[in-house]
């Protein structure tokens, strides 16, 4: 699943730390998240969307859907 935390993030000029404390997560799972290692889970998913006033659909997408 790609996304795009990094662009978001670094539009907001957070560092991973700044958005790892906004989603009570470590700053090891932003990187993951960021680098595609780790999926997030719904909630989680739907955290970053409501941190980022966005919908899902807007920050992940599949990238196997055509």
């Amino acid at each position: 699943m790609k996304n795009r935390l990094k662009v978001l993030r670094a539009e907001r000029d957070w560092s991973q730390a700044d958005l790892a404390v906004a989603l009570s997560v470590s700053r090891q799972t932003v990187n993951a998240l960021e680098t595609g290692r780790y999926d997030p889970s719904l909630p989680l998913a739907f955290k970053i969307a409501r941190t980022f006033d966005l919908p899902i659909e807007s920050i992940f997408h599949d990238e196997e859907a055509v």
